[in-house]
């Protein structure tokens, strides 16, 4: 049978070992293992997001809506559990509420680039980004635009230290306080 697309290619290709894979822009992208002070902010807010209601995947795929090309894998998921369509692989990007991205060394362009505009395209309602290189969350809601010019049209940053709200969760709160740190690394200039 022909592959139909950017994702039933992906869908289809095995990860080498120790890699997990997404799908970004059309490109397939291949990850190996984070290092300790990202996996530690990973355990953390997984800890700190309240199971029941919420279901908390890690590193689990996302399938937006009509995008052939894409499949993000976020470091952490958020949503209620009221899906019905998945197709074994990805969940619809329609029953996320939240997607957390931890900022590795080798990660950087991706989170603040790709994936911000990626995930207000698949209209989640709110994204964390958690950047040990600078010691800040940013937290992106109200997605709007479409495609690749889509993007949140609220930004609100905390240092490590101060509690993170997450209203798409109710009444939940993230502390940073001993979340560690990494050496810092720039952005790449953007065309």
């Amino acid at each position: 049978m022909p592959l139909r697309s950017p994702y039933d290619l992906f869908a289809a290709t095995e990860a080498p070992e120790g890699y997990r894979g997404e799908l970004l822009a059309g490109e397939i992208v291949w990850t190996g293992g984070e290092d300790l002070v990202h996996n530690e902010i990973v355990e953390s807010v997984t800890d700190q997001v309240p199971h029941p209601p919420w279901r908390r995947p890690g590193r689990q795929l996302i399938r937006p809506a009509g995008c052939a090309d894409s499949a993000p894998r976020p470091d952490i998921l958020v949503h209620a559990g009221d899906f019905a369509d998945h197709d074994g692989l990805a969940l619809p990007a329609s029953a996320v509420e939240l997607v957390v991205e931890v900022v590795s060394r080798t990660s950087v362009d991706r989170d603040y680039g790709v994936k911000r505009s990626l995930y207000a395209a698949a209209r989640i309602p709110a994204y964390l980004i958690i950047d040990p290189t600078a010691a800040r969350c940013l937290l992106l809601t109200e997605p709007s635009g479409e495609g690749d010019k889509a993007d949140y049209e609220v930004e609100r940053a905390r240092e490590f230290g101060q509690t993170v709200p997450l209203a798409a969760l109710g009444d939940v709160e993230i502390a940073t306080g001993e979340f560690g740190t990494l050496p810092p690394v720039r952005l790449h200039r953007r065309p």
